[in-house]
């Protein structure tokens, strides 16, 4: 796993794959308001972070470092962090737009996340953005994690 500097992770996920490691990078398609005009607008489901296939044994790590866009290469001590495959599979299949019933929810409420790649997972409300979306407190990779959602995804 990777972390980007900001706005770059599309960038880093190109020269990566130019320079042969795969990458995956989950995205959502989003609606944003501009000019007045709702547009449809492809915003990575983690901004700042990529998911790369690293061989512990035979991946060179080092050119990660010098790729453009990226900052540093995710660590728990010396060994880069895992993520597990069972979690990616769910990201790369999961439904990018859905429908649902919009429902309020009030900060520190439980919740399970009912759609999307996150499907079956409790989290915790943590605060209304905008009529459509939400900012949800998830535990991953032993810590908590903030990530916005739509409502219609929650109950």
């Amino acid at each position: 796993m990777a972390q980007c500097k900001a706005g770059e992770s599309f960038r880093a996920a190109e020269h990566l794959g130019y320079q042969g490691y795969q990458v995956f990078h989950p995205v959502l398609n989003v609606q944003r308001r501009r000019r007045g005009k709702l547009t449809s607008v492809c915003e990575p489901l983690f901004p700042f972070y990529l998911f790369i296939y690293l061989d512990q044994i035979n991946s060179n790590w080092r050119p990660i470092r010098s790729t453009r866009g990226v900052l540093r290469i995710i660590r728990f001590g010396n060994t880069p962090a895992a993520v597990p495959h069972s979690l990616i599979e769910r990201l790369r299949h999961h439904p990018h737009e859905t429908e649902g019933v919009h429902t309020r929810f009030c900060a520190g409420d439980k919740i399970t996340i009912a759609e999307g790649p996150f499907k079956g997972l409790d989290a915790i409300f943590q605060r209304a953005k905008g009529e459509e979306r939400a900012i949800i407190l998830l535990n991953m990779l032993q810590h908590q994690r903030a990530i916005e959602v739509p409502n219609e995804h929650l109950i």
